[in-house]
């Protein structure tokens, strides 16, 4: 039984359950049990509206407004302990004492609920909250990553977190790319379903398939994912750069792999030497292209006659175009550039 489901059994029996009391009681005291049964089916609703508007209230959430209203409280008894509304009047002073009371509560729960759980110890200082490491952290995951299958081996470097999030209606997405008809879609579901069966049996990647509500099922499938991480608190891995984007904008911490990649590429600098494959020919007569790991292009010139085989050449110079890093160099012969 899916979690909305449940929830929803569990208010229609609450339901029921208000309306035969109040029908009870209405029965013994006036001896008809239809007022008690409509009084009792309203009370159910009113806080079953209550539950549905507090939905996104965690727990957390609800605690540390509960510090923060006792905290509130007690600054309003030491205030009413002055006795600086002795000299007033009854109705007075009852309607200060609410007054006070009442700015006093919302102000200490709107301070504990921004107040992150480090600034608590200054409060309670012999009381220090587990701090959650970027590696404890979740990381909700999306189409992309999971068909991209680096994820595995960056979660096992320990760089990430090894806690994964699997949004079920992403599950659905590969499967729905599995059954396709067009053969590179299958292809990539099927890889994107047998790269999460290698995820789950790894001792490295703790995976959890999360079951999400019906509520947003008419929302576009970035716009859930954005939804999904903020209701868990999780950051969004991605490869998708507009995903991202959005995903920042709307104040959830977004992960993109795209962006370590750029990262991590090596920074080859005029004078640098490299040992490089001359696999085609450039533009030019002279030219041979070859490529860096991560895919940078390298022009060296007077390069043909070594087409097909590993030169030395020495890097002259760079240029950054629309379509990414272009390097030039030239060979290097007997410890002298060509």
């Amino acid at each position: 039984m899916t979690p909305l489901l449940t929830v929803n059994l569990l208010r229609v029996l609450f339901l029921t359950f208000c309306a035969a009391i109040g029908g009870i009681v209405t029965a013994e005291t006036q001896g008809n049990a239809i007022p008690g049964i409509l009084i009792g089916a309203v009370f159910a609703l009113l806080l079953v509206l209550a539950d549905r508007l507090l939905k996104g209230f965690s727990l957390r959430a609800f605690s540390s407004a509960t510090f923060g209203l006792v905290l509130g409280l007690l600054f309003a008894n030491l205030l009413m302990a002055s006795q600086i509304l002795r000299y007033q009047s009854e109705t007075t002073q009852w309607a200060l004492r609410l007054i006070v009371y009442c700015a006093f509560a919302y102000l200490g729960m709107m301070l504990a609920m921004r107040s992150s759980r480090d600034e608590f110890s200054l409060i309670i200082p012999y009381v220090r909250f587990a701090r959650e490491t970027t590696q404890h952290e979740p990381l909700l995951v999306d189409t992309n990553v999971i068909i991209d299958g680096r994820i595995a081996d960056l979660c096992a470097t320990g760089f990430l977190s090894r806690s994964l999030i699997v949004p079920r209606f992403v599950l659905g997405e590969l499967q729905t790319l599995a059954d396709s008809h067009d053969p590179i879609k299958r292809e990539r579901g099927r890889r994107g379903l047998e790269i999460l069966n290698q995820l789950q049996r790894s001792r490295e990647v703790e995976l959890t398939i999360h079951d999400t509500t019906d509520d947003d099922a008419d929302l576009a499938i970035d716009a859930r994912l954005v939804r999904t991480a903020k209701l868990l608190q999780a950051r969004l891995l991605t490869n998708d750069t507009a995903l991202c984007q959005v995903a920042r904008l709307q104040q959830v911490q977004a992960l993109n792999l795209a962006d370590l990649a750029r990262a991590l590429r090596p920074n080859v600098i005029a004078g640098d030497e490299l040992e490089l494959n001359l696999i085609k020919e450039g533009r030019d007569a002279h030219q041979a292209v070859g490529y860096l790991p991560d895919g940078t292009m390298i022009v060296v010139n007077h390069a043909r006659p070594h087409l097909g085989k590993v030169a030395r050449v020495v890097v002259s110079s760079a240029l950054q175009t629309g379509a990414g890093r272009l390097i030039f160099a030239e060979l290097k012969e007997n410890g002298k550039d060509a």
